[in-house]
């Protein structure tokens, strides 16, 4: 605006500072108020000095003061004009980088800068919509969201039913929401002997017994199962059927009818944590959808978009068993994250969803190749390897000899995962064994490293002090 009056400048010409400083503040404040804006014409310096009484010098330099910092801008034989404000580069905070927690059983991250461009565009979308996510909101997600999950649950074979749909913050909190509806401190949960760590810290927080069942190549036994209901009248069997975490095996259709003969005949619910649905493909048939009126199904988002959006997909047995579920994550949780879901939603429209899984698949793919290529040909006898294609992780079965905490404290210093099998051991001690993650942040030449350093590790038996 060539008519900005520089008297507005006077009063700011009394700090006792350098006075052509003042007048690049005074300007950069008139810009922060909003009195200028950009495109604004400001006042011919000649001009400014005589009305504030200052030497010409003083303006010129306080005006190009306001040129460096970026506030205006001049162009001779037309003037001084209001800068428009330039956009600064985001740039990644190197702290956030250093967060990682090596004990889960992490997905390989996206590596294609392409990839990485649409991600980061759906926040977009999310900033758009801003104001309404801060709301408190639905604690199972808005009738649009859970509309959207149902619909890509179904493209991606897995049967939804849109009325029995929860959003829940993780899987976790579905798990904690679920075991609260069906259990009471004492209760008896069974399991597989060797489960998911978070089932046990759960369990234990919640005053809940777990039972281990033995089992073969594809999955629990179903004659144990027949005998541990009628032995220990429990309130649930969790299963991980799908890519276990941490075995990798994934029961066969026959063995989940088998197991879902049981559970009809005794009237047992099941908790069916399907962490790896979204990976494999196809899915395998969901076990709950075999006894639909006991089956609680929790497909998480963790394995296949990220652990960071806290998203999971929980199924209900029933509809009128929704009002207790959503009470149990009220009272935990609140509700489910609007920011994160408005950006898996974005992802799941827009195709980013597919694509992600898509990559996810590959990579794992790579990574297990890449183990085998360096593990199988140098294993020292004894070492049996049990992996999958598609998952994220290897189970070692050590030799006689070889103990998991010498391997371990061999390993100390890799970035890759390595968790003992104590961590998942519901029954009886546990076995000489490990599981070695493939997955997360770790580029593939160094996962070479850490592999050929497991694979020394596995052989060596000096120890120098």
């Amino acid at each position: 605006m060539d008519d900005w009056s520089p008297e507005r400048l006077a009063g700011a010409l009394n700090g006792g500072r350098p006075r052509y400083l003042e007048i690049a503040e005074a300007i950069g404040a008139d810009i922060d108020a909003g009195v200028l804006s950009p495109g604004d014409r400001l006042p011919p310096q000649r001009r400014v000095a005589q009305r504030l009484g200052v030497d010409f010098s003083t303006v010129a330099r306080g005006y190009a003061e306001a040129v460096r910092r970026g506030y205006i801008e001049t162009f001779v034989g037309r003037g001084t004009f209001v800068k428009a404000p330039q956009p600064q580069p985001l740039r990644p905070d190197p702290r956030r980088a250093r967060e990682e927690d090596p004990m889960m059983n992490m997905p390989p991250e996206p590596e294609d800068p392409a990839l990485v461009a649409r991600m980061q565009a759906g926040l977009a979308h999310v900033s758009a919509n801003l104001l309404p996510l801060l709301r408190y909101q639905s604690v199972t997600g808005s009738p649009q969201d859970r509309e959207v999950l149902c619909d890509w649950l179904q493209a991606n074979g897995l049967p939804c039913a849109p009325e029995r749909l929860a959003l829940t913050p993780g899987a976790h909190a579905a798990l904690y929401a679920i075991l609260t509806v069906l259990c009471e401190p004492g209760s008896v949960v069974l399991c597989e002997d060797v489960t998911y760590p978070g089932l046990r810290a759960i369990a234990a927080q919640l005053g809940v017994q777990l039972v281990g069942l033995p089992g073969d190549e594809d999955g629990i036994d179903p004659q144990a199962l027949e005998t541990a209901i009628r032995s220990h009248w429990p309130a649930a069997l969790y299963l991980n059927p799908t890519l276990h975490n941490p075995t990798t095996r994934t029961m066969p259709l026959t063995r989940r009818q088998q197991v879902a003969a049981v559970l009809a005949e005794h009237d047992l619910p099941l908790i069916e944590d399907d962490a790896y649905c979204l990976v494999a493909t196809p899915p395998p048939t969901p076990i709950s959808t075999l006894v639909p009126e006991l089956g609680w199904h929790i497909a998480g988002l963790s394995k296949c978009l990220g652990a960071g959006l806290r998203l999971a997909c929980t199924t209900v047995p029933q509809q009128s068993q929704m009002g207790r579920f959503s009470q149990a994550l009220r009272a935990l949780h609140v509700m489910v994250s609007p920011l994160t879901l408005a950006l898996l939603t974005r992802w799941i429209e827009d195709g980013t969803a597919a694509e992600l899984q898509v990559h996810l698949r590959e990579a794992a793919r790579a990574r297990q190749a890449l183990a085998t290529e360096i593990l199988s040909p140098g294993a020292p006898q004894g070492v049996a390897t049990r992996s999958d294609p598609l998952a994220f992780n290897l189970w070692l079965s050590l030799p006689p000899g070889t103990s998991r905490a010498e391997v371990m404290g061999r390993m100390a210093t890799r970035q890759i995962g390595i968790l003992p099998s104590d961590a998942f051991t519901v029954s009886g001690p546990p076995p000489e064994a490990l599981r070695v993650c493939l997955g997360g942040p770790i580029p593939l030449p160094a996962l070479r490293a850490d592999l050929l350093a497991l694979q020394d590790a596995l052989s060596r038996k000096d120890w120098l002090g």
